[in-house]
């Protein structure tokens, strides 16, 4: 699986009244490459549902990692969850994926919504077995994968929306047929793990009309290929390292991004094309216009438009709630958030360490941070979405 990788995204929605979230989900990827998920949904509501779905995804994940039997994670769930005093139960429901290095992916089910499978845009229903664990009933399954092929993991507060009081009118919730054929218009189109789960968990959250009735977590796993792009920002401390720095940024595959109106001006001059400002601001006037150089896949302005990128990636890895002005506006900061977020699995970041003086003037209305503070964060973000990524200074 080399050149494929693994892409995630997750979050909830977390019940009207309630300050913490029922639903889990861990994930670890092992030394050798293969890559877990586990989705639990506890009995009930507030803290005791998520102590109880916080313990089953973490023992569950870990024991899974160790290769060891289901039947062995079932028992030892059972033996170890708090009884609620209430109901007389220690109970969590859970899905488990487990995706393999030789591209073969184990699902394991105990009642939760079935898991969602997209292959080329299209659901496709997988074949499950089922087994009796101390008296609990696992479905289990096995899949070949191919690159884009796409697992939608849920707990039940997405089918149910619509049903509580205060949702639209689903006598019976939003149906699992009825979000296959949601998710169907939208898996095929080239968005992130992150943007289907925040597009799927959204319309949830209209459903519900505002208030959630149940916990309710989406987890989107997808295979997808290995894509490289490559930033290059600010120009070099030492002027006579430029050449050197635009042969090494241009030498490699992929994409490319430039930003800064120096920077610009030097690729330009490196490569021998004119660099043409557009006048098309985009649809956000306060970001500045991007630019045009043969050869180059994105020109763009510097410290303003990254830091409305940076401020994009803090977002995305947490509740993506701004994923509609990036996933598909026009303008430069909209542009290198799709490149980054939703295209590149691996980023290499060339950074200049001149100083522009215009950067250093308290009365500018937006916090200029030094670049290099600027580019690390972001590729603090950028990894914690599970990039890989390398920073070379210059």
């Amino acid at each position: 699986m080399n050149d494929l990788c693994v892409d995630v995204g997750f979050n909830s929605l977390i019940k009207k009244n309630e300050v913490l979230c029922g639903d889990n989900v861990s994930t670890i990827t092992c030394e050798d490459g293969t890559f877990i998920a586990v989705l639990a949904d506890g009995l009930g509501s507030g803290v005791k549902a998520c102590i109880l779905s916080t313990l089953t995804s973490k023992i569950i994940s870990t024991m899974v990692s160790e290769n060891i039997d289901i039947s062995e994670c079932v028992k030892t769930i059972a033996a170890t969850l708090p009884i609620c005093q209430v109901r007389g139960l220690a109970y969590s429901t859970f899905t488990i994926l487990k995706i393999l290095p030789t591209q073969e992916a184990e699902i394991f089910q105990y009642d939760n919504p079935d898991v969602i499978f997209m292959r080329d845009g299209k659901n496709v229903e997988l074949p499950y077995v089922s087994m009796n664990i101390d008296g609990k009933e696992i479905t289990h399954t096995k899949v070949k994968l191919f690159e884009n092929d796409t697992f939608i993991l849920m707990s039940d507060g997405v089918i149910h929306a619509g049903v509580q009081a205060g949702g639209m009118s689903y006598a019976f919730g939003w149906e699992r047929e009825n979000i296959v054929d949601y998710m169907e218009i939208f898996s095929d189109v080239g968005f992130s793990a992150k943007t289907l789960c925040s597009i799927l968990l959204d319309e949830c959250y209209a459903k519900y009309s505002g208030s959630p009735g149940d916990d309710s977590t989406v987890c989107v796993v997808k295979l997808r290929k290995r894509n490289q792009v490559n930033l290059l920002i600010g120009p070099p401390e030492n002027p006579d390292d430029c050449d050197r720095m635009m042969s090494l940024f241009f030498s490699k595959g992929g994409k490319h991004i430039v930003c800064g109106g120096t920077t610009s001006k030097i690729a330009a001059k490196y490569l021998g094309k004119p660099l043409k400002v557009s006048l098309d601001s985009g649809d956000d006037p306060s970001i500045p216009a991007k630019g045009e150089i043969e050869g180059v896949d994105l020109v763009t302005e510097g410290v303003i438009t990254m830091n409305r990128v940076l401020e994009y990636a803090k977002d995305h890895i947490g509740e993506n709630a701004l994923y509609g002005d990036w996933s598909y506006k026009r303008g430069g900061a909209a542009e290198i958030a799709r490149m980054l977020f939703d295209e590149a699995t691996d980023i290499n970041f060339y950074v200049g360490r001149a100083v522009n003086p215009a950067h250093q003037n308290p009365d500018l209305p937006i916090n200029f941070n030094i670049k290099m503070n600027l580019v690390n964060e972001l590729a603090e973000c950028l990894k914690k979405m599970g990039k890989r990524i390398k920073v070379s200074y210059f």
